[in-house]
């Protein structure tokens, strides 16, 4: 049964839905798992700014919240009776997708947990997927976890992003 459980998070109630399936997994089989967060430093890139404010200013604060992500999500993990380890990455590395897929290969991850939107169409063709790209090449088994919850569920990892969305 799975043993190493490898987490990509982003803070989003995706993600936690994600760590939260993850976790229930954890709880059923005694495995470990490693939360991954990649500070994704292309994404805000505008043009507009120089490379020394962009590198100098940005790129800390985007790490520095990568940074708190993965501790609220040891502290989720923590809550529900799981230790979880974390790691770091910004993509300048590499996409997000060959991240994920190689931090599987150097820890002998046993499964990956994602969260999904579950996007088709034209949302999916115009936003892309994360998921779908580990999916496709993951050297281990991808669990892919819907963003909706199931009826009835009162999911441990999500509750708390939902207040503070609220």
């Amino acid at each position: 049964m799975y043993q190493r459980i490898l987490v990509p998070v982003d803070g989003s109630t995706t993600s936690l839905r994600g760590l939260d399936e993850a976790l229930r997994l954890a709880k059923l089989t005694g495995a470990a798992l490693r939360l991954v967060h990649v500070v994704d430093e292309l994404k805000y890139v505008t043009g507009f700014e120089t490379f020394a404010a962009y590198n100098s200013d940005l790129v800390p604060l985007m790490a520095e919240a990568g940074e708190q992500i993965l501790q609220q999500g040891t502290e989720i993990a923590a809550r529900a009776g799981v230790e979880a380890e974390t790691v770091l990455f910004t993509s300048a590395a590499g996409r997000v997708s060959e991240l994920v897929a190689e931090q599987a290969r150097a820890w002998n991850a046993d499964l990956i947990v994602i969260g999904t939107h579950g996007r088709h169409g034209v949302g999916r063709a115009l936003l892309g997927s994360d998921a779908e790209q580990i999916l496709r090449i993951s050297p281990v088994p991808v669990l892919l976890v819907n963003a909706r919850p199931r009826a009835g569920d009162a999911s441990s990892a999500v509750a708390p992003q939902v207040a503070a969305d609220a």
